[in-house]
């Protein structure tokens, strides 16, 4: 870190011509455009470079950081990727190319040669540097960012200029912590707390025409960054272009915001449609995996840009890791996935491990996801190895999995003063979860199918309260054939989390659905 401050110093001082390189998903958005921004507010119009997905993968390569370097870069930040890219740095530095890497993806013992790589998750980090592995990329930059200004203002540069603020910077690190799934204690939990309130602010021009174009009539929350606004964000980098998401965020022309805002939910949805094929070819294989601790399930045509998100949902469907590979991703005929895991199953650790075992092409990620390159004669060998690496952890999880209720309420109690007083407890995410409530003993009034595959429910009490509820993806799961099919006549117990709905004009407390139990 402080190898990295003083380099940016350097270049801050000098005007050097610096290129940020950043991954092409939210965080790594997020990631670039602080930086810019924090350059930009320093006097430094800063470069950026986002790799496109599909031509050039994740990470960079040295290709691309020698010619940045060609074209008068003196130095290049990478964000949210490098932690693994050993010979893609090693060209660079050959070439004498400055290169800082912000990461936090797991790192392996031997680290690419760089100028400074400034990751919590490295393996040679003393404790306190450690208890920063839950941050995001962003959260990282956000603290190289502290560290600069804390150089800067040591050398007196603050002395006939006005500092930045940071906290004006708290949105990013709030929509790319969310958007990327890191835990919410910590740090993280106080970052993107305070984000949420600047993001209220509109002060950044492409985040306001974000929440715009998401329909948003308020404040975002923490769900609306996880489910509306991270997903526009991504979709630059999943099915269209790759630097729509950092030229978003780091833009001053109102216009530009709103045209790139559009053409961002656009692209959601065509890679809503695109992530709904790949789903349902690769929830055809589940059954002949059963058996397995992990699913690798894998298929020709399947476009890389959404098996992440194909990945997750076939996680939460089985409850076990899961791997997406989409096959002939690359002129080599090689596959490119992408996994998601369980809580106690590190996935990241077991694909680097499985790189260095000569399983992988290429690989590497986090406890939580991972990505991966593999030449197609290996499937087979990913998946026995993963099984054998993996199988304890996953029966250990999943034997001990269950469900938290916090709160117990009949029908009447469930109302918009109750939500607004557990929200206060918030933001919640992962590492916090929201409170679960149990609603009931109810009868259902009304169940049907809206969407592609969510099941609503108008619920009924003896007390006589009323409510509405949604299961969501729930339609074929065993949970939303009994309440389409089997809960008439019977009475129930639903849990799940507590939400306002504020379509209607007058806000109402609604059931977001978990569970359900008979209450005969």
């Amino acid at each position: 870190m402080d190898v990295a401050a003083e380099r940016l110093v350097q270049a801050v001082i000098g005007n050097e011509t610096v290129t940020v390189y950043g991954d092409y998903d939210v965080d790594g958005a997020t990631s670039a455009a602080l930086l810019i921004r924090l350059l930009r507010e320093l006097g430094l119009e800063a470069r950026y470079y986002i790799p496109d997905r599909l031509l050039e993968g994740y990470g960079p390569s040295g290709e691309a950081l020698l010619r940045i370097g060609r074209d008068g870069s003196s130095l290049i930040v990478t964000v949210d990727c490098g932690a693994m890219a050993h010979e893609a740095l090693a060209m660079a530095s050959d070439a004498g190319v400055d290169v800082i890497v912000v990461d936090h993806h797991k790192c392996s013992a031997d680290l690419p040669r760089t100028l400074a790589l400034v990751n919590p998750n490295r393996l040679d980090e003393n404790d306190l540097a450690a208890s920063h592995g839950h941050l995001a990329a962003v959260g990282v930059a956000f603290l190289l960012a502290v560290a600069t200004l804390r150089v800067l203002r040591e050398r007196g540069f603050f002395a006939s200029r006005e500092e930045p603020d940071l906290f004006s910077l708290l949105d990013l690190v709030a929509l790319g912590t969310v958007a990327d799934v890191a835990a919410l204690h910590g740090l993280n939990r106080a970052m993107v707390a305070q984000g949420l309130k600047v993001m209220a602010r509109r002060e950044n021009i492409g985040m306001a025409a974000l929440i715009d174009t998401s329909r948003l009539s308020r404040a975002p929350s923490c769900s609306d960054l996880g489910f509306a606004l991270g997903p526009r964000v991504n979709a630059g980098g999943r099915v269209g272009e790759s630097t729509l998401g950092v030229r978003l965020l780091t833009t001053e022309d109102v216009d530009e915001a709103r045209a790139i805002a559009a053409q961002l939910s656009l692209l959601n949805e065509e890679r809503r449609g695109i992530e709904s094929v790949v789903q349902e070819a690769a929830e055809s294989q589940i059954a002949g995996q059963h058996n397995r601790a992990v699913m690798v399930l894998s298929g020709a045509g399947w476009h890389p840009g959404v098996i992440g998100i194909v990945a997750g949902r076939i996680k939460e469907k089985t409850g076990k890791p899961t791997l997406v590979i989409a096959l002939d991703a690359d002129e080599n005929g090689n596959g490119k996935g992408s996994g998601r895991s369980i809580t106690g199953v590190d996935l990241g650790a077991a694909i680097i491990a499985a790189k260095d075992r000569g399983l992988l092409i290429a690989g590497g990620g986090h406890a939580m996801a991972a990505g991966l390159t593999i030449a197609p004669g290996q499937l087979s060998a990913l998946a026995d190895w993963l099984d054998e690496r993996l199988g304890a952890e996953v029966l250990s999880a999943m034997t001990g999995k269950s469900l938290t209720i916090d709160l117990s309420i009949a029908p009447r109690g469930l109302t918009p003063e109750l939500v607004d007083s557990m929200e206060s407890a918030g933001p919640f995410g992962m590492g916090w979860p929201a409170p679960k409530v149990a609603v009931g003993p109810v009868r259902l009034v009304k169940a049907d199918i809206v969407g592609a595959d969510h099941v609503r429910l108008i619920a009924r009490g003896d007390d006589g309260g009323s409510f509405k509820a949604i299961a969501f993806r729930a339609a074929t799961s065993d949970m939303g054939q009994a309440l389409l099919h089997g809960a008439k006549d019977r009475k129930l117990w639903l849990v799940g989390r507590a939400k306002i709905d504020d379509w209607a004009s007058r806000p109402q407390a609604e059931l977001h659905l978990e569970d359900a139990a008979w209450a005969d």
